[in-house]
């Protein structure tokens, strides 16, 4: 029914850049600036602050101004308040909602914190005082109060719902301890000369009023109540113009309450450095503009030391942290806290967001060096890159997309090279995606028309890869492939596709040097030319056999052929091609057989 203890949480997750505890139910700015000691003296500070005010002195405009025991069947109304419902209040102990309307005690009464029959005098409706002093007053369920009586407030282990306990001690249960507490070191405090001293045990036992005050933090339900009783604005006809200090300062307990010296302290994620400081580093890594901004990373807050502490977590830059403000506590003992620590802001241009998030622990008393006030702050630094998307070019400086290489016209040889290389332009200085070439698709002549490109992934902003195409022209005939390279940013967050177009072009044109017989091919049909017309003197009309081109069918022109044996692509790849060298023979030899012959 109250305002969520992790109220400060819950703005955090929507997105709010301002502290939790920079909110609109904080003291006035240098309300206590007064209080500068500790221990007794810390005490005797408040207490004169609490009842004379800022400038400390009576009569100067800023003193506490005393409401009745009556006032508050009226004024509860206002500060007691049910966040979802303005008409009712709600209860101490139970937490129920009920109609903030007086009706004689029926619907609720009203509950001394600290009991009537341990104060001076009785209470009435006229009754001042801590009897009728509305920081120190809560409404009850009739049945509950009466319950309650004037049993001490105990039992340290005790946890959940309200309620006697044994030994004759009372529980107000968790979400009321710490408010109880608080009211109790109020009460003390203001009324020092007229109250038992809560170190008799008889209001309550005082390890665990201490215990409570940390155990459960002020939150914005008590918070708002210490306001409203306090402003004028807010409640102008029975505000009381002072403060409980607890309440905005609930680490003054320890200096005042629990002994003085301090001895926590307060690490992330490791040890701490003798002066109590330390750091760490959350990166959430890269993504690409536009992506969503990666889920937040945990981070252990670690204390050490027997007492307990406050402390302060305060986000700056893009950083945020789900716990917040100053309102944040541990108790007695080793403890750890989890911090979930991430980054607002947007993605939507590239670059660094950062922030940092600083725990401070703010006890004001030191139990030596790196302990208590002396424990110097711990840092938690969050780092994202955001790149934009990488950029393939066939060209350094130049969004080139398409690629074409044309070898030209070649006659009939080996393979020609090309070299050409693959870029990763800069898209954005120093944050820039890497380059991945996924797959490449041949289309076309990719027999002749080739290429050593293979997939890689990683290629940096101004980096280049190097590649060859590849002409094989041993083929008569005009030739062309097409090779679509298929790209991407490197494999994160917000990635986008690419596509580049290599186009080879070649032809292989002219005469094939040794092919007698035109089919496209130097073999054992164009020797069969030469040696059956060897030692003929070889017409104009018909110079097939004579390759050498000087009228005689002879040696040359069985060099010719020999020489490119071979070439070009055979009309029946199946069959076995001799070597030259050994058609060289059995050519000489049929020579020496035409001759004998003649």
């Amino acid at each position: 029914m109250r305002f969520s203890k992790y109220l400060c949480a819950y703005l955090s997750a929507l997105a709010l850049t301002t502290a939790c505890f920079a909110g609109p139910y904080d003291a006035p700015a240098g309300y206590y600036n007064s209080a500068t000691g500790q221990g007794a003296t810390l005490k005797s500070q408040l207490g004169t602050l609490m009842t004379f005010g800022p400038d400390g002195v009576l009569f100067g405009g800023d003193d506490h101004i005393q409401r009745t025991y009556g006032a508050f069947r009226f004024a509860s109304v206002l500060f007691d308040t049910d966040p979802n419902n303005a008409s009712n209040i709600i209860l101490v102990y139970n937490e129920a909602s009920v109609s903030g309307t007086w009706d004689s005690g029926s619907t609720w009464n009203r509950e001394h914190v600290w009991p009537q029959s341990m104060q001076p005098g009785s209470a009435s409706n006229s009754s001042t005082g801590n009897l009728g002093d509305h920081i120190a007053l809560k409404p009850s369920n009739p049945g509950i109060n009466s319950s309650r009586g004037n049993k001490p407030f105990g039992n340290l282990n005790s946890a959940g719902l309200f309620g006697a306990q044994t030994g004759g001690t009372y529980y107000p249960g968790d979400n009321d301890s710490g408010d109880i507490a608080r009211a109790l070191f109020y009460s003390d405090t203001r009324y020092d000369a007229t109250l038992t001293n809560l170190s008799t045990g008889l209001i309550g036992d005082i390890n665990t009023l201490i215990h409570w005050n940390y155990a459960d933090v002020p939150d914005e339900f008590e918070r708002r109540r210490n306001q409203v009783i306090y402003s004028q604005s807010d409640n102008p006809s029975y505000y009381q113009n002072n403060r409980n200090a607890y309440i905005d300062h609930p680490e003054y307990v320890w200096s005042i309450y629990g002994g003085g010296n301090n001895d926590s302290q307060l690490s992330v994620d490791g040890p701490a450095n003798p002066d109590g400081s330390s750091t760490t580093t959350v990166d959430l890594g890269r993504v690409i503009t536009g992506a969503a901004i990666p889920s937040t990373q945990a981070v252990g807050l670690i204390k050490s030391g027997a007492d307990p502490t406050y402390y302060q977590v305060t986000a700056t830059g893009d950083a945020s942290s789900d716990i917040n403000g100053r309102f944040n506590a541990f108790t007695s003992g080793s403890g750890l806290e989890t911090l979930n620590i991430g980054l607002t802001g947007s993605t939507a241009t590239a670059g660094l967001l950062s922030g940092t998030v600083t725990i401070d622990n703010i006890d004001i008393s030191t139990g030596g060096a790196g302990q208590g006030s002396a424990d110097a702050d711990d840092t938690i630094t969050v780092n994202l890159d955001v790149l934009d998307h990488s950029d393939a070019s066939f060209a350094s400086g130049l969004d080139q997309n398409l690629l074409t290489i044309d070898f030209g016209t070649f006659a009939p040889g080996g393979t020609v090279n090309s070299a050409f290389d693959l870029f990763n332009l800069e898209s954005t200085l120093a944050f820039t995606a890497d380059l991945d070439l996924d797959s490449i698709i041949g289309s076309g002549d990719t027999g002749t028309l080739g290429s050593n490109l293979a997939a890689f992934s990683g290629l940096a902003a101004n980096g280049s890869n190097g590649f060859m195409a590849s002409f094989d022209t041993s083929v008569l005939g005009t030739f062309s492939a097409s090779y679509t390279l298929n790209l991407s940013d490197e494999n994160i967050a917000g990635a986008t596709n690419q596509v580049l177009t290599l186009q080879l072009l070649g032809e292989v044109a002219g005469t094939l040097t040794g092919d007698l017989d035109g089919d496209g091919f130097v073999g054992i049909d164009d020797l069969n030319i030469v040696l059956s017309n060897w030692n003929q003197a070889v017409p104009p009309a018909n110079p097939l056999a004579d390759p050498s081109g000087d009228g005689f069918v002879g040696i040359d022109d069985l060099n010719t052929v020999l020489g490119n044996w071979n070439a070009g692509t055979p009309p029946n790849s199946g069959n076995a091609v001799p070597e030259p060298g050994t058609l060289a023979l059995l050519g000489l030899g049929a020579v020496a057989m035409i001759r004998r012959r003649k």
